[in-house]
C-alpha cells in the first residue's frame, strides 16, 4: 500500500485514536438499512428473530464500528474482521435467505465439494500478500474481497447445514479446518513479516509487525475452526443416533 492509498476503512489509526474511528459512509449505512428492511421488514420473514437481529449486528460492528479501522491497522484484526463474516455471519445468513433471493447460487445443482474449492480459492487469494494488498488499494477492490468470502462462505454452509448428510458434512467441516489451519501455521511460523502493509501500523498497538501476524495465525486455529469442529461433532452425535435408530428396529 503506497503513502497514496487510503484504504476503504480509513488510514490506520493509532491506539489513542481508535474509539473514534466510526464508519459512517452514507451508502454503507443506507445498505445496513436495507438490510434491516429486508430481514424485519417484509410479510416474508424467516429465521428466528434472534438470528436476523444478529445479521444486522454483524454488519454494523465489521463494517461501521472502529473494528473497521483496526483492520487497517493490524492484519490479526482484519483476520478476526473475516472470521465473523464468513464463520458467523455467513452461516446466520445460510438459514436466512433462503427463498428471499431466487437464484443463489447453493440453488444449483452441483457436488457439495464445488462449494468448498470456491470459497478455499477465495480465501487463500485473499489472504496472500499479492491479494491482500490489491483488496486495500481501493474502495472496488476491498468490497470485491468481503463480498467474494460472504458469498462463497454462505454458498459452503448453506452446502454443510441443509444439502449435505452428516457424512459429507463432516468431510467438508473438516477440509474447511484443515486448509484454514495450514494458512494458519504459514503465518504463524514465517520468519518474517509477509504484508508491507502493516510494517508501520502495529507499533501503537504494542507489537510488531511479525507478531501481528503470529497473532493472526493463532486466531484462525482457535476462533477460527470452532464453528467447524461444531459441525464436524455434531454431525457425528448424529450419525451415531442413527446407527442406534436402526440397531434398534
Amino acid at each position: 500500500m503506497s503513502e497514496t492509498t487510503v484504504p476503504y476503512c480509513g488510514p490506520a489509526p493509532d491506539f489513542t485514536d481508535l474509539a473514534y474511528a466510526w464508519n459512517l459512509d452514507p451508502v454503507l449505512i443506507a445498505m445496513i438499512a436495507l438490510a434491516t428492511v429486508l430481514l424485519f421488514g417484509t410479510a416474508t420473514r424467516q429465521g428466528p428473530f434472534l438470528q436476523r437481529a444478529a445479521i444486522i449486528c454483524i454488519l454494523v460492528v465489521a463494517f461501521v464500528s472502529p473494528l473497521c479501522a483496526l483492520t487497517t491497522a493490524l492484519f490479526s484484526a482484519r483476520v478476526f474482521h473475516h472470521f465473523i463474516l464468513i464463520a458467523v455471519l455467513a452461516p446466520l445468513l445460510a438459514l436466512n435467505l433462503e427463498g428471499r433471493l431466487p437464484r443463489l447460487p447453493w440453488r444449483l445443482p452441483v457436488l457439495p465439494e464445488i462449494p468448498f474449492l470456491a470459497h478455499t480459492i477465495v480465501y487463500w487469494a485473499w489472504h496472500l500478500p499479492p491479494g491482500y494488498s490489491f483488496a486495500l488499494s481501493n474502495s472496488l477492490a476491498y468490497w470485491g474481497m468481503q463480498l467474494a468470502l460472504i458469498v462463497t462462505a454462505v454458498w459452503l454452509w448453506r452446502t454443510m447445514l441443509v444439502s449435505a448428510g452428516p457424512g459429507r458434512r463432516i468431510a467438508l467441516a473438516l477440509a474447511t479446518m484443515a486448509q484454514m489451519g495450514f494458512l494458519a501455521a504459514i503465518l504463524t511460523f514465517a520468519p518474517y513479516p509477509l504484508f508491507a502493509e502493516h510494517l508501520l501500523t502495529t507499533e501503537s498497538y504494542g507489537m510488531t509487525a511479525l507478531e501481528d501476524q503470529q497473532l493472526s495465525g493463532l486466531i484462525m486455529w482457535t476462533f477460527g475452526l470452532v464453528p467447524y469442529l461444531v459441525v464436524a461433532l455434531s454431525s457425528v452425535r448424529t450419525m451415531l443416533q442413527m446407527t442406534a435408530w436402526r440397531g434398534a428396529e
